[in-house]
């Protein structure tokens, strides 16, 4: 077989760069205003309209009190109600992250039975972030809003960006990243995507939801420098890059305060400091209060079945203006955001101006499949068994339950209802020489212990329990195909029937016996190719010591079978990085070395700033595979990097350049990952940030020269005393590599 990769592998992703604005003017110059302290980003939302106040203020006065609170709460699973008389529509809402959700019964989570709600399943957010290309990520949510558009939907609940805080989180395989720098980058193009469409984006959860354990009730506390540097960071850019018309507030507390009324998150952050105009729709179920909740700055509850009549923005809403706990005025200052996301989405009137979107087309199924293909992350190839030569082999075992998993629906949470989920047996099927005989054997079996009632600080709901004990039957047909095939493939990991919202894994082990069955497979083929499919880490460190060919790929949507396929046999050069630190045990992770996590009814951030890789590279703990990492069919070396200038004041953009030389026999794409590091500082920082990236195409004996330009404003850190971003003033080093781990080119510079 011809091993060299396409051409179009050497199509450059378009660099990245950061600029910044300045709009602090007589300011010591190390000094930045909480609500300046902004970078620009190349993708620009477009911001709410504010043309129709006019027409929205005399559609209130014609308004009964009844029908200004039916624009306050659902009236449906998922739409609040309409004022026909007045032209006002439902404002109708889907659930996002993995794609469009199927229509629902109006008052049940129960499927309708449709045959015309078919969407494309797409990578989940982890497969996204692996991708590290801001491009995708503008792919991945104009392709959902498409669809959302298609489906007639005004608010897409996505994208979930949560940071992850620890690897055994329900919903880590959804969430973005560990990093926030990582995480703002990768979400506002996603938002600004999804809201070309006319669909508002609603950016979730709202925040500090980091866990599932007890989500529905446990209070955060978080102090305010750690808040403000890494779980806010992308919330933040959502708002004053993106234009987020929307944001879901968590079920959880924030210092004491349930975060659907929580005045200092919703209020004073969110509106106030960032300058927010779109709405605050709750959780399902999240509200706990009328008046308070109002007041701290929600403006629209959506719930669980109960009657629609009952929510507390509902009834007791009516209840509470007549007994004069909450002034009319009140109430439609709240409607009059709900009736200019309507205008600004041109669903009010004249809709002939919407976009027409499309969706389950053959567009979109390559949105994912490109999105896909670029997320699989090769951690181990010591022999160069991979790609595999397809010329010199006949057969091939392909061993595992994951080959002929389907993650499109299943767990607790929303997924999506496909006409296409390409597995990775069917993959193989679709990419491999018919010559070539495949031989499936299940080997481990997907088995659950009956269901346990969770005890009080344990899990939300009834955590999953697995069957863990390999089948001799399965495990021996297993075996038998090795024996008789030339060359071998695993495919292990998860599913998310496993990981799942609602609930926390208890630990990393791998369910279902597949450790075992892994060894036993090793034992009579040491070539044998390991194939992780999952959304979070997993303690792996004997299979990665006892494999020499390691692959992760992900939850990865309508195509993933094909992208896999396409990577294993070398069509497409692996160039996805963790978007998270891999531990060799979850003890090493910060949540867990803190005792940290739950919590029982209140979780305090014992790590502070240090959260993933800050953690592990300023502690000098080892993990197994760092955050970034990711290894290539090819070799780069990256060289020659300098800045524009050896000093530097608050304004400037800090422009650097580096070389990156392809110097193995396969086109590629390499991501330069730029750290900062600020020694001797006067306050508490990591070993090293994430403050710059680009992903860059070179194709074999070729060397491009990659450009960014990082705000130095990007390197400040949040006094807290002073509710301040400040830019320490001192020699800063510029850390060039491609994983926190790996830094292959250094330099230094003095802020001013």
């Amino acid at each position: 077989m011809n091993k060299q990769i396409l051409s179009s592998m050497a199509i450059a992703v378009c660099t990245l760069l950061f600029s910044c604005s300045d709009s602090t003017t007589g300011m010591n110059s190390t000094e930045e205003s909480t609500d300046s302290f902004t970078t620009s980003s190349e993708y620009q939302g477009r911001p709410i309209n504010m043309n129709y106040e006019d027409k929205i203020d005399s559609l209130i006065a014609e308004m009964t009190l009844e029908e200004k609170t039916g624009l306050l709460h659902g009236h449906s699973m998922f739409t609040t109600k309409a004022v026909e008389r007045l032209g006002i529509p439902e404002l109708k809402m889907a659930d996002g992250p993995l794609g469009v959700r199927e229509e629902l019964e109006r008052e049940s989570w129960a499927p309708l039975g449709l045959e015309d709600d078919y969407a494309t399943y797409y990578p989940a957010g982890a497969g996204l972030s692996a991708t590290w290309n801001t491009e995708l990520a503008y792919v991945f949510g104009n392709s959902v809003g498409e669809e959302a558009r298609a489906r007639n939907k005004d608010v897409i609940l996505s994208p979930a960006i949560n940071i992850i805080r620890t690897p055994v989180g329900g919903r880590t395989y959804e969430y973005f990243t560990e990093d926030p720098f990582l995480n703002k980058k990768l979400a506002v193009p996603f938002i600004v995507g999804i809201q070309e469409n006319d669909v508002a984006a609603c950016v979730k959860h709202y925040a500090a939801n980091n866990q599932e354990t007890n989500r529905d009730f446990v209070d955060v506390q978080i102090d305010e420098r750690t808040l403000r540097e890494i779980y806010l960071p992308a919330f933040k850019d959502a708002v004053t890059e993106a234009h987020a018309y929307s944001m879901m507030g968590a079920y959880n507390k924030f210092r004491g305060e349930y975060l659907c009324e929580n005045d200092y998150m919703l209020n004073q952050v969110l509106r106030d400091e960032w300058g927010f105009k779109g709405i605050v729709i709750s959780d399902w179920a999240a509200v706990h209060t009328t008046v308070n909740s109002l007041k701290s700055g929600l403006d629209v509850e959506m719930g669980t079945p109960k009657p629609f009549d009952e929510f507390f923005l509902a009834q007791p809403l009516i209840d509470s203006v007549k007994a004069g706990k909450i002034s009319e005025e009140e109430v439609d200052k709240h409607v009059k955001r709900v009736l200019r996301l309507m205008f600004t989405l041109n669903s009010m009137g004249d809709t002939e101006s919407h976009k027409e979107g499309s969706i389950n087309t053959e567009a979109h199924f390559k949105d994912a499949y490109n999105i896909a293909s670029e997320s699989i992350v090769l951690l181990k190839n010591e022999k160069d068994l991979l790609p595999i030569n397809t010329q010199e082999i006949s057969s091939i075992a392909v061993i595992g339950a994951n080959a002929t998993k389907k993650n499109a629906l299943g767990g607790f949470g929303a997924g999506v209802k496909t006409k296409r989920e390409v597995t990775p047996l069917e993959g193989l099927k679709n990419r491999l020489p018919s010559d070539i005989t495949i031989n499936y054997a299940e080997g481990y079996q997907e088995r659950y212990a009956p269901k346990k009632e969770a005890k009080f600080g344990e899990v939300t709901q009834s955590r999953t329990e697995t069957i863990d004990e390999l089948d001799p039957q399965l495990l021996e047909e297993a075996l038998e195909a090795v024996r008789n095939s030339e060359l071998t493939i695993i495919f292990a990991g998860s599913n998310r029937d496993y990981e799942t919202e609602a609930s926390d894994r208890a630990d990393l082990s791998l369910p279902f016996g597949q450790e075992e069955l892994i060894q036993k497979v090793l034992e009579i083929n040491p070539n044998a190719i390991v194939v992780m499919i999952a959304g979070a880490p997993f303690e792996i460190e004997n299979i990665s010591k006892n494999t020499h060919s390691l692959v992760w790929s992900w939850f990865n949507g309508s195509e993933g079978g094909n992208a896999l396929a396409d990577v294993l046999i070398g069509e497409v050069n692996p160039s996805g990085k963790l978007p998270w630190t891999m531990p060799k045990k979850l003890e090493d992770s910060p949540a867990h070395a803190t005792n940290s996590f739950p919590g029982d009814q209140t979780v305090t951030y014992d790590e502070g700033i240090l959260v993933g890789y800050r953690w592990f590279d300023t502690k000098d703990i080892a993990p197994l595979y760092p955050f970034g990492y990711g290894l290539s069919y090819t070799d780069f070396s990256l060289s020659n990097l300098t800045a524009n200038q050896k000093e530097y004041t608050k304004g400037d953009l800090i422009q650097l350049s580096v070389d990156v030389s392809n110097t193995g026999a396969f086109d590629g794409k390499e991501v330069v990952q730029v750290y900062v590091s600020k020694p001797n500082s006067k306050v508490e920082r990591a070993a090293k940030e994430l403050k710059g990236f680009a992903k860059q195409a070179v194709a074999s004996g070729k060397t491009e020269q990659v450009t960014l330009a990082i705000p130095v404003k990007e390197l400040a850190y949040f006094d807290a005393s002073e509710m301040k971003w400040k830019v320490e003033p001192g020699t800063y080093k510029i850390l060039v590599g491609n994983s926190s781990r790996n830094i292959l080119q250094e330099t230094e510079i003095t802020i001013k």
